[in-house]
């Protein structure tokens, strides 16, 4: 039973991570839908999207608002 917890403690890190990437990418502009798009697709892959959105893709859109 205590091997199951610890499963679900790590999915639910992983859930939140990929939750706060794909917030991200809709709340930042990346030039066109298509790339907003491809960027909210690759966030959604198991386990390591989000880690792939934050090293590559985190940097690269603009949020509202920001000055260039």
């Amino acid at each position: 039973m205590a091997t199951v917890i610890v499963w679900i403690k790590i999915s639910l890190f992983f859930y939140l991570l990929t939750v706060l990437a794909i917030i991200d990418i809709a709340r930042k502009d990346f030039g066109s839908i298509g790339k907003k798009a491809l960027w909210g697709f690759i966030a959604v892959v198991p386990f390591i999207g989000w880690l792939v959105y934050l090293i590559f893709g985190f940097r690269t859109g603009k949020k509202p608002g920001d000055k260039e």
